[in-house]
């Protein structure tokens, strides 16, 4: 076998270990969302409970994200990632045990932690396998990959819950991740960031804040914007952010360094993804009930209906990727959120108590477009705006703001639903839902704009001239697996 051969046959396995790795970790975000009814039948618990079934994931994966990508860069990238899969694995398989519901949640908030380890290093480890001719390509596989499994959540726990048993959600990565464990320890290469080290008060001062910020996020429905638990965390959780810019700016090793941000390919990218997620989580999470609970659909035909929406990454996102490596990531991923600006706001129009499917059908194949145009090049935007020594921190950054952002777009939206409207009736639902909608369309609109700040063509880190990435502290090469 010619050393060409091997290369391609190693940048095959890498795409599939991240991606499957990757699906799974994304999937957990949402799949739980039309399993409550049945999780509250079997284990008990109120709507505050049943609340942190979905949140506890989402608490640990946003806060700890920063921490995986650092302890990968410091300790080895497939090290690390073994690691989180493992943690992943296991909680997965201890939370379809769950003897109750306090044990569920906090199985969850132990699946988060592992997907916190285990998600930004898909990118890096991917980045470091594919040469950049063929980057766009493998990352369109990757983002395909990662979008339909956040789309797919709801149709996938439905569908479980339904035919086979709420359980299943959670069993269903237990074999995957069994097999990909040694997978991954024989097919991906090990590489470090030169230099790395943890930066432990800004490690400490970044997730306290995100820990503050997101705990009031997630209680919020179940309290209010005025409630003194969730101030204390909305306050507490910003001057722990502010004090964490402000010593990352004066430190020597900073963890995460604050000139990124001067970047407009690497601000611009971030607070399209925080303002995207907004936009997408929050109108999923209402969408799902209202084609349950207003249309009338079981969790199954629900999942189905939603397809030309959910499932259009799949097929749209290597073309996504292909035309980012011909014109750049920027005008791919501009136009993807303008069409899911437009495919929200077409929802806004379409819903009611009494609406057809068919009514439906345009918005649900715009806004599938363009999700499916934004994942792929966005990631690569993401990592050709820092150098090769960065992209662990800026993946870990990067999934960090995303998931903030999912969890203030379902706080955010939530709260206009529940001022707008109520589950009295399908029109009171309705009455709801559209203005949220209208928000999430805005918030969507907005991320375009700030795609739009990005340099037309940013400059992208070299590849084969770079020194590579693969010497740990001690500056010895490692053996590729």
């Amino acid at each position: 076998m010619d050393q060409q051969t091997a290369r391609r046959g190693g940048t095959v396995w890498t795409l599939v270990i991240t991606s499957t790795a990757g699906f799974m970790a994304a999937l957990d975000n949402l799949v739980v969302t039309t399993a409550l009814p049945s999780i509250r039948e079997d284990l008990g618990g109120g709507l505050e409970e049943l609340e942190w079934t979905v949140s506890a994931y989402t608490l640990t994966f946003a806060v700890l994200l920063m921490l995986g990508a650092a302890l990968g860069d410091r300790f080895g990238r497939r090290r690390l990632f073994i690691v989180g899969l493992t943690v992943f694995t296991g909680a997965s398989a201890a939370a379809a045990l769950a003897p109750g519901i306090d044990s569920l949640i906090g199985a969850r908030a132990v699946q988060g932690i592992g997907a916190a380890i285990m998600m930004p290093l898909t990118l890096t480890l991917l980045i470091a396998a594919v040469p950049v001719a063929r980057r766009g390509m493998a990352l369109g596989v990757w983002g395909a990959v990662n979008g339909l499994a956040v789309a797919l959540g709801p149709l996938v726990g439905g569908g479980l819950t339904e035919h086979v048993a709420w359980q299943w959600i959670f069993w269903l990565n237990v074999p995957i991740g069994l097999a990909l464990l040694p997978l991954s320890r024989m097919r991906l290469a090990e590489s470090y960031a030169p230099g790395a080290r943890i930066d432990i008060p800004g490690t400490l001062l970044a997730s306290l804040g995100l820990f503050g910020i997101v705990y009031s996020l997630v209680t919020v429905n179940s309290h209010s914007w005025t409630d003194p638990a969730v101030l204390t965390g909305l306050i507490s959780g910003t001057v722990l952010l502010i004090a964490f810019v402000r010593y990352e700016q004066r430190t020597d090793r900073p963890m995460l360094p604050m000139r990124l941000f001067r970047s407009r390919a690497f601000s611009g990218i971030n607070a399209a993804s925080l303002l995207m997620f907004l936009g997408m989580f929050g109108s999923i999470f209402l969408l799902s009930q209202y084609f349950q609970g207003v249309c009338g659909y079981s969790p199954t035909e629900t999942g189905l209906r939603m397809l030309p929406w959910t499932a259009m990454p799949l097929f749209v996102a290597p073309i996504a990727g292909y035309l980012s490596d011909r014109i750049g990531g920027r005008p791919v991923v501009a136009t993807g959120l303008f069409l899911q600006a437009v495919g929200l706001a077409l929802f806004a129009f379409a819903v009611g108590p009494d609406a057809s499917y068919a009514a439906h059908l345009p918005a649900l194949i715009v806004g599938g477009v363009g999700m499916a145009m934004y994942f792929a090049p966005a990631a690569h935007l993401v990592m050709s705006s820092v150098r090769v020594e960065e992209r662990g921190i800026a993946s870990g950054a990067n999934n960090a703001l995303r998931e903030l952002g999912g969890a203030l777009g379902v706080a955010v939206l939530a709260s206009v639903f529940s001022a707008r409207g109520g589950y009295e009736s399908g029109q009171r639902f309705v009455d709801g839902l559209v203005p949220a909608l209208w928000l999430g369309s805005g918030a969507v609109a907005l991320a375009a704009i700030a795609v739009l700040i990005i340099p037309r063509r940013p400059a992208e880190a070299p590849d084969e001239t770079e020194p590579v990435d693969a010497t740990g502290p001690s500056g010895q090469d490692k053996v590729l697996a």
